[in-house]
């Protein structure tokens, strides 16, 4: 199963336009994998989230 890595609930289930519409513009929040709130960092370049389980994601 994969999360909404803004909201963090079921990506399959509801309505996720306004989390569509908002991480055009922010980093995500949560893993998509495992639904873990992930640690964010916001550079002038870009972003990094970390999970513990799944390791970095970059912008």
């Amino acid at each position: 199963m994969t999360y909404c890595d803004r909201c963090g609930e079921p990506a399959a289930t509801g309505d996720h336009g306004a989390c569509t519409a908002a991480r055009e513009l922010e980093p995500p929040r949560f893993c998509p994998d495992c639904r873990r709130r992930m640690k964010v960092q916001v550079v002038p370049t870009g972003w990094s989230a970390t999970c513990v389980e799944h390791g970095i994601r970059h912008s």
